[in-house]
């Protein structure tokens, strides 16, 4: 009996020979995700881990292909040998159905985890081109401040990989088409022994595409595939912010084989503008009050973002540098309300005086002198 027979499966699940359904299944889980090749790239180790554990949870999870690796066990001392030839799910006596969604929490075509084990344990044995979802797409775009804030559409010209559009994607040369590869039979995959288990793999001679080209396409030399460019209408919601990325789906790189597009990810960079700021939801502003408004009071205009302006009340006293809050002047937020316009009020200082203006500050100061208001600041910090 060959080393290959002897495979104790439990022992690769780490489950004990009397785990029940749920356990095995919970074992497979926690280990197919320590151990998946987009988790450990470039991994040959990973690799041949991920293939032992996932072939020993296709034998255990079948109820009927668990039975006969157990007799055979308790018969010979040793492991399960598979019959050869069998492949997973062609019906020879081989294979599982299990739900990747289930296993993994979701879609397995949204986890990726569906697109590898689909190359390793492809059911059936009919021709067919597995579809694939397009790549994801990053793109970057700036917008001005005033577009930012109320939401614009956007042209983005973007260049990437697609069909090449002198072969139709085919890869062979107009008017020639590929043919049938002659070593799969238009499968895209074949078949690897690994004593007494059989794995399919992309087909070397067609890379898994089932199909060889006699003629290649001057174009893209027989990949199917070229650089192209196209533009792209974007809608930028309102209120983005500077540096937010906007996923926009299914604007992506075209997918393969009737695949999904992928997505289009638009890094969005926003210029300042040149009296508004924002924090968030709500815009700011600084408007320049003399000294006089600011202790006498006063009642003052501010400008609002494309909106007409609107009038405050500083009262008597305020001092340099104090806030205002003005409600719905800001961003509008997703819950559809606007935030605020925060308008912080600063004394500007005249940078010429006439006579009479120095006169009226000079007749102030008199009026107003008395204790130095830097007393009490310089003895606490004379006492440190």
């Amino acid at each position: 009996m060959s080393a290959n027979s002897q495979k104790d499966y439990y022992k690769t699940l780490g489950v004990s020979k009397t785990a029940t359904a749920a356990e095995i299944k919970k074992s497979y889980r926690d280990l197919a995700r320590k151990w998946h090749p987009d988790a450990n790239k470039g991994s040959a180790e990973a690799e041949e881990r991920f293939k032992e554990i996932t072939e020993a949870y296709n034998v255990l999870s079948d109820e009927k292909q668990r039975k006969e690796y157990d007799d055979a066990r308790s018969m010979f001392g040793g492991g399960f040998r598979v019959p050869t030839g069998a492949r997973p799910g062609s019906g020879g006596g081989f294979g599982t159905t299990f739900d990747l969604g289930d296993l993994f929490g979701g879609s397995a075509g949204d986890s990726g985890l569906g697109d590898v084990l689909g190359g390793i344990f492809r059911r059936g044995g009919g021709t067919q081109t597995r579809a694939r979802r397009g790549a994801d797409v990053e793109t970057e775009t700036t917008l001005p401040f005033s577009d930012a804030i109320d939401g614009a559409t956007v042209s983005l010209r973007l260049t990437g990989e697609g069909p090449c559009k002198v072969c139709s994607g085919t890869g062979a040369k107009p008017p020639s088409l590929p043919k049938v590869c002659p070593d799969c039979h238009g499968t895209g995959q074949q078949a690897r022994n690994l004593g007494g288990f059989g794995l399919s793999e992309p087909c070397k001679t067609c890379k898994g595409r089932g199909m060889v080209v006699d003629d290649p396409c001057t174009e893209c030399h027989g990949s199917g595939r070229a650089m192209s460019s196209r533009t792209v209408q974007a809608r930028i919601p309102p209120g983005v912010a500077d540096g937010q990325r906007i996923r926009i789906p299914d604007r992506g790189a075209p997918g393969e084989s009737g695949g999904k597009p992928g997505d289009l990810y638009v890094r969005v960079r926003v210029k300042p503008h040149p009296v508004f700021g924002r924090s968030g939801s709500e815009l700011t502003v600084t408007v320049p009050v003399s000294i006089t408004e600011l202790a006498l009071g006063a009642d003052i205009k501010v400008p609002t973002h494309r909106g007409p302006a609107v009038t405050i009340h500083v009262p008597p006293g305020t001092p340099n540098g104090r806030v205002f809050r003005v409600p719905g002047k800001g961003v509008r937020r997703k819950d559809g309300q606007a935030g605020a316009l925060l308008v912080t009020v600063e004394v500007t200082v005249p940078q010429e005086l006439n006579k009479k203006a120095r006169s009226a500050l000079e007749d102030l100061r008199a009026a107003t002198a008395g204790a130095d208001p830097r007393e009490e600041l310089l003895r606490r910090a004379a006492e440190q």
